[in-house]
């Protein structure tokens, strides 16, 4: 398998640097979603003291004619502190940030989804939505194999590999139990991990968080998901459908849920908002993946357990529906349910936009679209 160049350097000649002491000085490394949507960036500076909130990061800019966010005969773009997590790389007392994007008029980036995210979510917060969701990725060597593949040709059918255990099950479990406990370290809601369905397929979840705060910890959770690859020489990626034919995609499974469905009783709740869902199908695929439902188009096929596009379906326990009753949500008549259509490469910011749009908000009105082409 090809690794990167990068992570054959010695890694005890870095350690002899990282354990020098900084003084009182500590290292913000400023994170961001650049122009395409689904790229991280990121570049870190000193502060003189360790901040304890937000508030205590300063704003800061960088060059957007480099990140597709700007012209280069206007390239300053603002970095908006936005979320504070510990730093699992340089440990404390440095900080990772996420940040919104701001252009030079002070309004949000084309992907600063963030900024409208946080106005629609700050309308409902009185009914507690709650959300978890669901990464998949897919571990691949630079050469853009899967990892753990033979150089020629594909590995035996898929079915032994979910939850799988075992050297010729599951491939590149150092590299998930390094994000695993670097999320927990860093304070991200990381609630667990599993090996998926095709070989060197992983998920992590996130969640319950409440309201923007899943978009948060999902994004940081993908940086530092890509941090610890690129310290094993290997890549993640999030494209939904990363082998073509007979193999699983990668979504990002959503639960959702408010506090009148997490009461007695509150399946009847459930039932109206997956009703309202049906009738603005189309609206969620088109905002379930970056590329307006085409990415999505590729995995959600009917097929690798995975519902049509092109038509909605809902039912208990079924994970060949466009939303699943989990079954004892069914049987206690209240909880949560689960949207399966998310894309892997999803923005979290939108996908949870979109259910308080249509669910909390009863938003109405959708455009039926052709997916086949």
């Amino acid at each position: 398998m090809a690794t990167s160049a990068s992570a054959n350097l010695s890694k005890v000649v870095k350690q002899h640097y990282m354990n020098l002491p900084q003084g009182d000085k500590v290292q913000v490394m400023y994170v961001w979603i650049d122009g395409s949507g689904e790229g991280l960036r990121c570049k870190t500076r000193t502060l003189d003291s360790e901040p304890t909130t937000i508030r205590d990061v300063p704003e800061w800019n960088f060059d957007g004619s480099s990140t597709y966010q700007s012209e280069g005969s206007n390239s300053d773009m603002y970095l908006i502190p936005a979320a504070m997590f510990r730093d699992p790389f340089r440990k404390d007392p440095n900080k990772l940030v996420l940040c919104e994007v701001f252009n030079h008029n002070r309004k949000p980036a084309a992907t600063n989804l963030r900024h409208r995210c946080k106005q629609i979510m700050s309308m409902v917060m009185n009914q507690q939505p709650w959300f978890g969701m669901e990464q998949e990725y897919t571990l691949l060597g630079t050469d853009g194999r899967p990892f753990g593949w033979p150089s020629n040709g594909f590995r035996g059918p898929q079915g032994p590999h979910y939850c799988g255990v075992g050297a010729d099950k599951a491939f590149g479990r150092d590299i998930v139990e390094a994000h695993y406990r670097a999320c927990l370290y860093a304070g991200v809601q990381i609630c667990g991990t599993n090996a998926e369905v095709m070989p060197a397929q992983w998920e992590f979840q996130i969640g319950p968080s409440e309201g923007i705060s899943v978009g948060d910890h999902l994004w940081m959770a993908r940086f530092i998901l890509h941090r610890v690859c690129e310290d094993f020489g290997v890549v993640a990626t999030l494209d939904p459908k990363p082998i073509p034919g007979n193999w699983n995609g990668a979504g990002c499974h959503t639960n959702f849920s408010t506090k009148e469905m997490r009461q007695d009783g509150g399946l009847k709740a459930i039932e109206e908002s997956i009703e309202r869902l049906g009738k603005r199908h189309s609206y969620h695929i088109r905002d379930y993946d970056p590329k307006g439902g085409l990415d999505n188009a590729r995995r959600l096929t009917g097929d690798n357990e995975t519902s049509n596009i092109k038509n909605f379906s809902a039912s208990v326990a079924d994970r060949c529906a466009s939303i699943r009753i989990p079954r004892a949500v069914s049987y206690d008549k209240k909880g949560y349910f689960e949207d399966r259509r998310p894309s892997a490469n999803c923005d979290p910011y939108v996908v949870s936009e979109a259910l308080i749009r249509t669910c909390l908000l009863k938003e109405e009105g959708d455009e039926p679209t052709d997916y086949s082409k």
